[in-house]
């Protein structure tokens, strides 16, 4: 068995579902589970919904209206005059949200949105299933929340390895071609689950791992792992091979190629992962294995924006140590903060942090009982791994003003206000 994935970029028009089937035919697609994720910008467009629901009820309707008209069309664009029975599976799809919404009365935030945008890839997925069937490719749609067992800790569920291993081998026995939907997952209560933004990959590292799977190629619309992203940065180089090890560093860092949490269960039992082209399915891409630790051997070029820059220190000018330090990340973990790199003296703490969850605020109340806090908001994060003279001085004179600076042996960081 191989696991293939295929983004929302790679899905997001007709055009793109009919690659896909191109790619399935160049490659092969029997023994194969493939991991959807929502079409285009479905997730955005769902997020927002939520925001309408809980901002402006008069709204949300018309959210979700637009974004089942956007699928529609690409219903019609695919089957033409025989689009009627996938229609009407996609209309039962996104009718559960509206019965979802009016029936709930919850507040927390979250959970809405968790049973709200993991609709996006159950609707993709019927799309493709059904347009793989019409042009005659067999296969076996499978709901991912039935296999993939999760705590309740909505919008990045923490996963119960053991329920969904044996989940997904008796899903998956018997069958040749299967269609799955990337980044969700449900609970124990049968509430939808996420496992987080751009979840989809470590999805299908979940199914391989399950499986026992050959390898995991993930189809992009980039020729695989390039040195640094290609929207914000020019002349990037491919990397060809890089470790495991590499891999997760750099999906620490930020690289949106590949999600943090993808690596691990590969690296457990040595799968390898192929990051290639949907649109040049023959090129060999980047892969991910034991081996070099990178090839080729270059900076690598990483930014999160964003972020929240947090300056601490002690009210009576007293040292920051351990007992302080606790207190800050005892507070953190409380209100759910990332932190995205740390710094300190002996009289002050600084913090890099992704405001995920919203709660800035309360968690600002909170320090300022005990420290003295400085906050720059908006700010980003850049990161070089494996940085020369050259990358320390082409950021430098890229970015605007630099607020907190750190390097390590193989890392360098800055945090910077950028320029208006």
């Amino acid at each position: 068995m191989k696991v293939f994935k295929f983004g929302g970029a790679s899905v997001k028009d007709a055009a793109g579902v009919k690659n896909i089937l191109r790619v399935l035919r160049k490659t092969g697609f029997e023994d194969t589970l493939i991991v959807v994720s929502a079409m285009g910008k479905t997730t955005n467009a769902l997020e927002q919904m939520v925001h309408s629901f809980f901002e402006n009820k008069e709204q949300f309707p018309k959210d979700l209206e637009k974004v089942r008209e956007d699928h529609y069309h690409i219903i019609e664009d695919l089957f033409e005059f025989e689009s009627g029975a996938t229609k009407q599976k996609v209309n039962t799809l996104f009718e559960s949200i509206m019965t979802f919404l009016k029936a709930t009365n919850s507040n927390d935030y979250s959970l809405v949105y968790d049973q709200v945008v993991s609709v996006g890839e159950l609707v993709s997925t019927t799309i493709i299933s059904d347009y793989m069937k019409r042009e005659g490719i067999k296969n076996t749609w499978l709901d991912a929340r039935e296999c993939i067992k999760t705590d309740a800790y909505f919008r990045d569920a923490n996963l119960y390895w053991t329920d969904t291993e044996e989940s997904v081998k008796q899903a998956v026995n018997g069958k040749s071609t299967i269609i799955s939907q990337g980044f969700i997952g449900s609970a124990s209560n049968g509430l939808s689950t996420t496992l987080g933004r751009e979840g989809s990959d470590y999805s299908a590292a979940i199914f391989a791992y399950a499986l026992g799977a050959d390898s995991v190629t993930i189809w992009k619309d980039v020729p695989g792992v390039l040195n640094g992203d290609p929207r914000k940065f020019s002349d990037t180089v491919l990397l060809h091979q890089i470790s495991y090890r590499e891999a997760i560093e750099l999906a620490f860092y930020g690289a949106s190629v590949i999600h943090p949490k993808t690596i691990q269960p590969l690296q457990r039992k040595e799968i390898p992962l192929y990051v290639k082209s949907f649109d040049n399915p023959e090129n060999k891409g980047t892969a991910v294995s034991r081996g070099k630790t990178l090839h080729p051997k270059v900076p690598c070029y990483i930014v999160k924006n964003d972020q929240t820059l947090l300056k601490l220190s002690s009210k009576d000018f007293s040292f920051m140590v351990e007992d302080n330090i606790s207190q800050i990340f005892a507070l953190l973990h409380q209100y759910r903060m990332r932190v995205e790199m740390i710094q300190n003296s002996a009289i002050s703490f600084s913090i890099c942090i992704y405001n995920k969850y919203c709660k800035l605020e309360p968690l600002l109340q909170a320090l300022k009982t005990k420290f003295k806090v400085d906050v720059v908001d908006g700010v980003s994060l850049y990161t070089i791994r494996h940085f020369d003279k050259p990358a320390i001085n082409f950021i430098k004179n890229k970015v605007g003003e630099i607020l907190v600076e750190q390097r390590t042996t193989d890392t360098a960081q800055f945090v910077v206000r950028e320029l208006a």
